[in-house]
């Protein structure tokens, strides 16, 4: 055996070896269970060969969960003492996974809560394997790369097959996406993922950001989703207030928090009264594409099983009596109620949405209080992108989806931010 020139090599140097690789495996392996929860591309290209996405497809959609399974699956079992750390920290999201699963017992659908269920707890194992095994600046790194691959394939798309890249009757630029709304979505992400890039203030970083930001903005504006622009403005304004946030202390913060509740009562009482006549001013459709009809049928049914709900994601199962009645009276089918806080009411009823809004708030208080004491990471990316998935689910519902970027991006910002934080001590 020949000698290297340098020696042997140290046996404190092969774990190193190790490791290293074991590392480039989880980033790709992660990467590539992120992008499979996109919902770009492989959707898309099932919709233009068969015509629509029927049963038959989503069938072969769901196969594209078992790498999802098997990547989480073994994360998992390698880190199975931190993920129990996690979990009595971040009780509260728990409890709202829990509770989906206690709701096959009342579901008009077990069968479809059962396997959404097993989706959604797929989905949460990822999360908090990703909270585990990523800072918040690398997984703001690994997100960007993932929504920004699919919005460069998105434009790409739009050279190499522009008769699928383009919504039928030409309505629309959606990419890679099913639908110009789902682009639009992604488009807000990578915006405001580019913003976290460019002001974490390393220079290699910085430049990304803007690369990221000139392709978010230009598929935001060709897709023409009005959620994801608003969503992406909102988001540039809470960058500003959570950098200020940053900066201010004692009264000076107290002040600021209260201006800060005080201008968002002010916007939602005003969205009631101003919102109709600013849209028909604009020219713009004043039901929101038919979306306040499909709210004020919606309320009705939630008004039926108020404190329980329907079960999780049952209602929206074509034959189902409250959604038949719906479709009905509309003359189109939704697949949602395009309302995520009425989604939810729909899956756990009164009882869900408590859940809900005591995880939600405490994840905000939580998230607040790292981006304020820890110099160390860059967590304003992920308070700011919290928010911006709330704003987004007024109109459109993503919250506790399975397998979908949104919820689980949402859910790893909530696991880390619970795993992060200090314990109280009584």
């Amino acid at each position: 055996m020949t000698i290297p020139a340098g020696g042997y090599p140290s046996t404190s140097a092969q774990p190193v070896e190790f490791r290293l690789r074991w590392r480039t495996l989880e980033w790709w392996g992660c990467s590539l269970a992120l992008f499979l929860n996109t919902g770009a591309l492989f959707p898309l290209l099932l919709m233009v060969s068969s015509g629509d996405l029927g049963d038959l497809e989503r069938a072969k959609l769901r196969l594209l969960q078992l790498p999802v399974m098997a990547i989480t699956f073994v994360l998992l079992a390698r880190n199975t003492g931190p993920f129990m750390i996690l979990l009595r920290r971040s009780l509260p999201l728990v409890v709202l996974i829990g509770l989906a699963v206690l709701s096959t017992l009342w579901s008009i659908e077990p069968n479809i809560t059962v396997r959404r269920v097993v989706g959604l707890i797929i989905s949460g194992c990822l999360a908090g394997v990703l909270a585990i095994r990523f800072s918040p600046r690398q997984l703001l790194i690994l997100f960007a790369g993932v929504v920004g691959f699919t919005l460069w394939l998105s434009l790409a798309a739009a050279v190499v097959a522009p008769g699928a890249a383009f919504m039928p009757g030409g309505e629309g630029f959606r990419g890679v996406y099913t639908h110009k709304n789902v682009l639009g979505w992604a488009a807000c992400l990578g915006t405001i993922l580019a913003i976290g890039l460019i002001v974490d203030g390393h220079s290699r970083l910085r430049r990304r950001g803007i690369r990221l930001l000139a392709i978010s903005l230009t598929a935001l504006i060709l897709s023409g989703s009005g959620t994801g622009l608003i969503s992406a403005v909102v988001g540039l304004v809470l960058f500003g207030f959570y950098g200020a946030l940053r900066r201010t202390q004692g009264l000076s913060r107290i002040i600021l928090i209260l201006v800060a509740l005080e201008t968002i009562a002010l916007l939602l009482l005003g969205a009631g009264f101003l919102l109709v006549p600013l849209l028909e001013a604009l020219g713009k459709d004043a039901t929101l594409t038919g979306r306040i009809p499909l709210w004020v049928m919606v309320d009705e049914r939630i008004s039926v099983k108020f404190w329980l709900g329907y079960g999780y994601q049952a209602f929206w199962t074509p034959g189902t009596y409250g959604a038949e009645l719906i479709y009905s009276a509309l003359q189109w089918t939704p697949p949602h109620a395009h309302n995520g806080y009425r989604d939810i009411m729909l899956s756990f009823g009164a009882v869900g949405m408590v859940a809900f809004l005591a995880m939600i708030v405490r994840a905000i208080r939580q998230g607040a209080a790292l981006h304020c004491n820890d110099s160390k990471e860059d967590w304003i990316w992920m308070n700011v992108m919290v928010c911006v998935i709330l704003l987004m689910n007024l109109t459109e519902s993503n919250l506790l989806a399975q397998n979908d970027i949104q919820w689980l991006l949402m859910m790893t910002a909530i696991a880390m931010f619970g795993l992060r934080s200090r314990p109280v001590v009584h």
